[in-house]
């Protein structure tokens, strides 16, 4: 069994990045990013905060934008169109859950597809339909990159989603079949989920139940993505019952340190691009 080491594989990629910002630098342009968190939520506020520090450790400035969780949708809004509007701005992230009651579409929706760094507007969406892959939702992207780096081989492959989230299974699903995998998206509601993961030569799980997945639910030699967070005891576990489950698997991510670091490295990927095809507009 190999591990997976997110943590390492995405140090490398900030490393690259940082010469993209380098090299953006010297033409007068300068990536930013602009992050929006609404409500007092402690782990979104971390979230947003290890954002803002990997910003600057590679040189990308961040700003950070809060609102109580009452804030109306439309002063959000304003403040969306006012970073759209923004030429020093180059990518627009509003950090989820957004609080209850709020239209999370209509705020993607209204975020300029140029600056959607976390790939979630129905443009950029939709363009991942038509095999675009310019600015592609950070977490799926991440997995895909962790995959291709340790040459796991995706054409033709028996791939298994558990999530039909926007967030992570739609999108990583397209990703999948632009490189010709066989897909076959299950989640919590999928009648015996077991038979269909047992098949899978790359399984990915991201349906938020604690350890989910059991040793018995698993083929030998699986690829397993653990996309899972979740609190156990005061501990952090992935959807994946890990310490059995990696004595059938040939690679397996851990939790933590698997998927997280990558979907980091992915942001700061997708706001450096941003910042190259915006240039100084």
């Amino acid at each position: 069994m190999k591990l997976i080491d997110g943590g390492s594989i995405s140090r490398e990629i900030r490393e690259e990045v940082r010469v993209d910002v380098g090299e953006l630098n010297s033409r007068d342009i300068h990536p930013l990013l602009a992050t929006v968190l609404v409500g007092d939520d402690p782990a979104s506020a971390l979230y947003v905060e290890m954002k803002s520090r990997a910003c600057e450790e590679i040189d990308i400035k961040s700003n950070n934008y809060q609102f109580p969780s009452e804030v109306s949708e439309e002063e959000l809004l304003d403040l969306i169109n006012r970073l759209n509007n923004n030429s020093e701005v180059h990518g627009i992230l509003v950090q989820l859950p957004l609080p209850e009651g709020m239209d999370v579409g209509r705020v993607f929706r209204a975020i300029d597809p140029l600056k959607d760094v976390d790939g979630l507007s129905p443009v950029n969406m939709g363009n991942l339909l038509l095999g675009d892959e310019s600015m592609v939702s950070c977490t799926p992207k991440g997995i895909i990159r962790l995959l291709e780096y340790e040459g796991v081989e995706l054409a033709g492959a028996e791939v298994v989603v558990v999530s039909h989230s926007v967030l992570i299974g739609k999108p990583l699903t397209m990703l999948f079949l632009n490189r010709n995998s066989t897909v076959t998206v299950c989640h919590i509601h999928t009648r015996n989920l077991a038979e269909h993961t047992r098949r899978a030569e790359v399984l990915v799980v991201a349906a938020g139940v604690p350890q989910i997945i059991k040793e018995d639910m698993v083929g030998e030699g699986a690829v397993v993505v653990d996309v899972g967070t979740n609190r156990v005891d005061g501990r952090l576990v992935g959807d994946v019952d890990f310490e059995k489950v990696k004595e059938k698997a040939s690679m397996i991510t851990p939790v933590p340190g698997g998927v997280g670091p990558m979907t980091i490295a992915m942001l700061l990927e997708n706001t450096v691009s941003a910042a190259g095809r915006l240039g100084g507009k």
